[in-house]
């Protein structure tokens, strides 16, 4: 013990002096690495995750394999990016990916469409026994939202297999908005209410339910309460009309394009203007393409690659892409093969896409990479929790911060995932 004490105590005196007199220290390089590492990312204030039900193809989209027969004789095409590739189907993508990290080494175990979706959303496999948050419910109750009337966390066109802010608060549960060109439903006072009877009416409610909570201190009552005091703060407040599309100009409503998925991105970039935290929208189409790949494909490709591009023009155009994360994510990707007797393509989890593109996010890179004919991950694979702790880090959330459910377990936004650090710039 005292030698090990001599040697601590020599060292100390020789880092002291090294420093004082050289000015060097001699602590190991890999800390100043690490310290470097721990500085990145942060700078995404908002993000749009763009979610493709069903399990959207690396091969047709980006990933392609110019050449091979599983391509099914469609063809790939340069971009802005140098020396980067991506299918056919998207030749207005083709001029945005300089904005965008393609990450083509994804993996997963997950080859259920449930599953795999609560994975994406989560970091978590599925289990019977917890329900655990999305990512956007994890964002909003470690650090918030800018704006305090709006909810930080948003989910437009989301399907039922959304896991919604599993075991943590319902008020931490994404807004649902079912139909962007709609607006906020239900958000006017009822016919024939004054403003008068309106605060009374809150103000009973409020009354009741605090002395209900007081005398029931259970968190999903603290919850309905919470909401229903953000529901009646937003109903009186002038950021209720960022969400009527109507009031953008006709042309960039057009450029969006008249489809759901269009409208829900072009709410989503009103909603990261007026500070949200995190805006899910869900694409229309279902990327499940068992029948028929090649005319799938060729009826889908069109409206996601203009509503994407245009998504990402007018955040840069708008100088909001720097602070914004916007993400593409899928289940999984589909098979290399093109069945002979459906001439589509089943699940395949082992390889698929994902991409990243502002948020102090490499522009023009790939990381990792399929092989010759998109079956397996060829060089640094990744994982969807890993994927998510990058989303994580990029919105400067501590990863090691702890969450604990309603019996006690401790869990992390990002589970064991770690950040891909290769992928901020």
């Amino acid at each position: 013990m005292n030698s090990i004490l001599t040697d601590i105590v020599r060292r100390a005196f020789v880092e002291r002096f090294a420093k004082a007199v050289f000015g060097v220290s001699l602590l190991p390089a890999n800390g100043a690495v690490r310290a470097a590492e721990n500085k990145v990312g942060g700078k995404a204030k908002s993000v749009i995750f763009l979610y493709m039900r069903g399990g959207i193809s690396h091969i047709d989209t980006f990933d392609p394999k110019p050449g091979k027969p599983e391509m099914g004789g469609v063809g790939a095409i340069a971009t802005s990016a140098d020396g980067v590739q991506i299918s056919e189907w998207f030749p207005r993508m083709a001029k945005q990916m300089h904005h965008v990290a393609l990450v083509r080494s994804m993996t997963s175990t997950q080859g259920i469409h449930d599953r795999g979706t609560y994975l994406a959303h989560t970091s978590y496999f599925m289990t019977p026994t917890i329900t655990h948050p999305s990512l956007g419910s994890g964002a909003v109750k470690q650090i918030g939202s800018s704006n305090t009337v709006l909810p930080g966390n948003i989910l437009i066109n989301g399907s039922p297999q959304h896991p919604r802010s599993g075991y943590m608060p319902t008020h931490l549960a994404p807004l649902p908005i079912v139909d962007p060109s709609a607006g906020l439903q239900n958000a006017a006072l009822p016919p024939k209410t004054t403003e008068s009877d309106f605060a009374r009416r809150t103000a009973l409610t409020q009354a009741l339910g605090s002395r209900f909570l007081h005398q029931t201190p259970h968190r999903d009552a603290a919850a309905y309460l919470k909401v229903q005091q953000d529901a009646a703060s937003l109903m009186k407040s002038n950021d209720l009309k960022v969400f009527d599309i109507s009031l953008e100009d006709k042309i960039t409503q057009t450029a969006y394009g008249t489809h759901t998925f269009g409208k829900g991105c072009l709410l989503a970039r009103r909603l990261v203007e007026s500070g949200v935290r995190f805006i899910e929208v869900e694409d229309a189409h279902n990327w499940d393409t068992h029948n028929d790949q090649i005319k799938s494909m060729e009826n889908m490709t069109p409206t996601t690659d203009q509503t994407m591009s245009v998504l990402l023009e007018d955040l840069h155009q708008r100088g909001l892409l720097a602070s914004t994360l916007v993400v593409m994510a899928t289940e999984f990707g589909r098979s290399p093969q093109i069945s002979e007797v459906t001439a589509g393509r089943g699940h395949h989890p082992g390889v698929f896409t994902w991409w990243l593109a502002g948020g102090g996010i490499k522009g023009g890179y790939v990381h990792g990479m399929s092989d010759e004919i998109g079956q397996h991950v060829a060089e640094k694979p990744v994982t969807m929790p890993d994927l998510n702790a990058t989303i994580a880090k990029a919105m400067g959330i501590d990863l090691q911060h702890i969450e604990y459910s309603p019996s006690g377990r401790p869990f992390t936004v990002a589970d064991k995932g770690k950040p891909v650090n290769e992928l901020f710039a």
